[in-house]
């Protein structure tokens, strides 16, 4: 299980603004920032003005994570961090649906709204794509942005491994657009004044994220000092000072339509085909993956076999993103409410399936086999509360099946 942080250097300063005896500083707040984060100079500087707004001294401390490399940030690195090497980390990125986080972690306010977006290159200089690279569109492995991307009708995918080559292969001219968290694009342009780029929105559930602060769970002391110092930050303007380089620009903050469409209810979506008109609700272009949850049905059966070859393949190739316990990491959660709610649920077993089978895993979409994929889905339901029978579940009748996905109670 990853949070994805790609590697940068993690830089340390006292955030006081003067250094501390030694005697004092036993006692400091100490402040982690995540290796690797674009947002790590904002990160500082918020926390240096929080703490001093709540008269605690604090430091940031160097090598509070065992890795930095692009496989990210693991929870029990995390874990590790908040109980030993740190006391609160900075920068810490939530979304409402796809959740990095536990129950083990305590939050402040957010501090910064941001977000996934779409960027091409833009000004002077700017190169125009060549005919190889039309229709690429670069995004960073194993993050939302890969996972946004995947979303897409005929566009091919330049992963790459950091935030800074996603763009800068934009800035080449290997691809045509670039999806990419809007702090990654401050961070590149700082790097690279001359480099300008154009901004849109992404239309997708797990496009939007807060930066805020993570304590540990007995920390609620100072999480509430914390919360009343960023409060009067936002009243009297410092907040909105510190942040103004780094909110999205207006033409990508636009607010997701309640019709918008996305992963799992109406299947892949092809950004630049996305007028008004059919956010609206009018008819869309392409072979988007109709679910309908108004018929009931039976659910399909499954065995117990195909759910323990499911689990295996599960962990292999979707725990990265969706979490080793289904619980979401940087792509949505797999099971609970948010995913299969008791009643009224928006998404039928077989939409699940046909968006699951055409465009997951994110690196390799459609890499599985017809059966490997019901084998999974047949995980998935049996997480999710439905019983396990003596029929095997098959990708056509997981693929046909209309019955919406209520989850059940656990037997």
């Amino acid at each position: 299980m990853k949070t994805r942080f790609n590697s940068f250097a993690l830089a340390s300063s006292i955030l006081t603004g003067a250094a501390l005896s030694p005697g004092l500083a036993s006692a400091d707040v100490r402040v982690c920032t995540f290796p690797g984060s674009p947002s790590v100079t904002l990160d500082r500087a918020v926390a240096s003005e929080a703490f001093r707004t709540a008269g605690i001294p604090a430091t940031v401390t160097v090598g509070a994570f065992d890795g930095s490399d692009d496989d990210g940030v693991s929870v029990k690195e995390l874990h590790r961090a908040l109980a030993k090497r740190c006391d609160v980390i900075a920068g810490f990125p939530r979304s409402p649906v796809a959740d990095a986080s536990d129950s083990k972690l305590r939050f402040s306010r957010g501090y910064l709204r941001s977000g996934y977006v779409s960027i091409a290159a833009s000004g002077e200089g700017a190169p125009d794509a060549t005919r190889a690279a039309q229709g690429i569109v670069a995004a960073t492995y194993a993050t939302p942005a890969q996972l946004i991307a995947v979303q897409q009708q005929d566009v091919k995918l330049d992963l790459e491994n950091t935030p800074e080559q996603t763009i800068a292969a934009l800035a080449a001219g290997h691809a045509e657009r670039a999806i990419v968290w809007y702090p990654a694009v401050v961070a590149y342009t700082m790097a690279h004044p001359q480099q300008r780029f154009a901004v849109s929105g992404t239309t997708s559930p797990y496009a939007e994220w807060h930066l805020v602060f993570a304590f540990g769970q007995k920390e609620a002391a100072l999480q509430g000092r914390i919360d009343t110092a960023l409060a009067k930050m936002k009243r009297d303007g410092r907040l909105a000072a510190l942040t103004r380089q780094w909110a999205m620009p207006a033409t990508a903050q636009a607010a997701l339509p309640a019709t918008a469409r996305f992963a799992y209810r109406d299947g892949p979506v092809r950004l630049a085909a996305v007028s008004s008109s059919e956010l609206a609700g009018a008819p869309a272009r392409g072979g988007f993956i109709k679910v309908d949850a108004s018929v009931d049905a039976d659910a399909p059966s499954f065995d117990r076999a195909q759910v323990k070859h499911g689990k295996s393949l599960y962990s292999s190739s979707c725990a990265k993103c969706h979490g080793a316990d289904l619980k979401g990491l940087n792509a949505p959660a797999l099971s609970g409410p948010a995913f299969a709610p008791t009643a009224n649920s928006h998404l039928t077993i077989g939409g699940v399936f046909g968006y699951m089978a055409t465009n997951m895993p994110a690196d390799r979409p459609g890499k599985l086999k017809d059966q490997d994929y019901a084998d999974i889905m047949a995980f998935l339901l049996y997480s999710n509360g439905y019983t396990a029978g003596s029929v095997k579940l098959t990708a056509d009748g997981a693929k046909t099946s209309r019955t919406p996905l209520n989850g059940k109670t656990q037997q």
